[in-house]
């Protein structure tokens, strides 16, 4: 079950809210529990005894940690976690990958990744790391703590919500109507992102691949693997965002107009945050930062942005491009930062690494890779064909909305309006604006075939 999907939109979120709504406080938690893990099993089947059993091991490993306060303990909580990641993971891949090196042909596991365990292993482990810190104590009431890693809306793709985030709102959340009402704006923004922008994009550049590719075709897709990427991932944190606040949880930001970024350690502050300050608290602090020699810090950079392409899928081409962030973040440090300055060069410097890298993310086979990329340059292609202007034409109206749309030209116009004392005229605007969202997503769920969230595989 997806949020883009009718039985979830139709059926599985109005029944949940009902009975959320209908019953006490006190027992609110565990009607999000019990709809979790039914989300959960339509989705995983009978994965989600893994996932309560991971729950029920972080949790006994929580009250031991606290109580002992041994570093012991906590590394045998990392070394189960990591466990279960490395084996449904990484195990076909560290076979595969021997099987190139060593010229052999050790047989494949027969092994089902399950549905957002990078996910909910990476708040089991924030949240083991926090009780040892003494961050945030330990939950002592299972089914509480089963609901925080559950939690639907961010448990298969995001974001990494950490528990001393929420812990107060699992005791004491108060719901109320402008919170519901801004949460139902919010989910409605990453539905039309997800169906209207990124799976229109999606649709688009699948059919631009089986033409006859030139220069300009090469660069409209890689800018729509971008594109449809950030739609993707930023409307499902939207959706799962929105759908938190109509549940009186307030999970952090996610996303922050990365791709109008003046630099890559710019994008990267604004991408994917809950990721980002994942390595950054839990890995690259505690190895030294940057306030080591500089060859450590080199070090720890290139340990983080490793661990980071492999976070995002058992597959060489990951790995690369999290080296290839390494590399510019590496140089923007040392050698360009006094060049970016915030003009418009650095604006498309960036836009152009950022594409790149989303050509690399989007393509497995290397050679693949390859040839795209010289594709993009110029190098065995021709700059432009009949096909190519057919498909830009066609693509402009969609590529132009998504374009604005990344930015924070709307936003900035909204507040300015507001500040000018049309907060009214603006509110009934917001209001048809949602409502011509939804109307225009209901329609394209219903006229379209399934398309997963891009996330759902990590």
């Amino acid at each position: 079950m997806i949020f883009s999907s009718i039985s979830f939109l139709f059926f599985f979120l109005p029944l949940l809210l009902l009975i959320y709504y209908l019953l006490p406080k006190k027992i609110r938690n565990y009607v999000l529990l019990i709809f979790s893990v039914i989300f959960y099993f339509f989705g995983e089947k009978w994965y989600v005894i893994l996932l309560i059993l991971s729950c029920f091991i972080n949790y006994i490993m929580g009250i031991i940690i606290e109580k002992k306060e041994r570093k012991a303990y906590l590394v045998l909580g990392l070394i189960f976690n990591l466990s279960l990641l490395i084996y449904f993971k990484y195990t076909n891949f560290f076979i595969e990958t021997f099987n190139n090196i060593f010229n052999i042909n050790i047989n494949t596991l027969n092994i089902i990744l399950p549905l957002g365990i990078s996910f909910f292993t990476f708040q089991n482990i924030s949240y083991l790391i926090d009780v040892y810190r003494h961050d945030t104590k330990s939950q002592r009431n299972f089914l509480k703590y089963a609901t925080y890693i559950t939690l639907f809306p961010q448990l298969v793709a995001g974001p990494i919500v950490r528990y001393k985030d929420v812990e107060n709102e699992l005791e004491t959340r108060k719901e109320s109507i402008s919170l519901f009402s801004e949460g139902i704006k919010r989910f409605v923004i990453g539905l039309g992102k997800k169906v209207l922008i990124a799976d229109t994009i999606y649709n688009l550049y699948s059919r631009i691949l089986l033409s006859e590719m030139s220069t300009l075709t090469y660069w409209l897709v890689a800018v729509f693997f971008t594109l449809q990427i950030y739609y993707d991932f930023s409307g499902y944190s939207d959706m799962a965002i929105g759908l938190g606040k109509m549940f009186g949880f307030n999970f952090k930001e996610n996303f922050a107009h990365p791709l109008v970024s003046p630099s890559v350690t710019m994008f990267w502050r604004r991408w994917h945050m809950s990721l980002s300050s994942f390595f950054r608290d839990y890995i690259y602090i505690p190895l030294g930062g940057n306030r080591v020699s500089k060859f450590k810090h080199i070090r720890n950079i290139f340990i983080v942005w490793f661990l980071t392409g492999m976070w995002h899928g058992a597959s060489w081409n990951f790995i690369f491009w999290g080296i290839y962030f390494f590399v510019f973040l590496i140089l923007e440090k040392f050698f360009l930062s006094k060049y970016l300055k915030g003009g418009l060069l650095s604006y498309i410097y960036t836009f152009i690494i950022v594409i790149i890298s989303f050509v690399i993310f989007s393509i497995t086979d290397f050679s693949e890779i390859i040839i795209f990329l010289k594709g993009m340059f110029g190098i065995n292609t021709n700059l432009i064909n009949a096909q190519s202007v057919y498909y830009f034409k066609i693509s402009l109206t969609i590529l132009i909305i998504s374009l604005f749309g990344m930015g924070t030209l709307i936003p900035n116009i909204i507040n300015k309006m507001k500040k000018g004392g049309l907060n009214k005229v603006i509110e009934y605007l917001e209001v048809a604006f949602i409502i011509i969202i939804l109307i225009l997503s209901v329609a394209c769920i219903l006229s379209s075939t399934f398309t997963p969230f891009i996330y759902f595989r990590f």
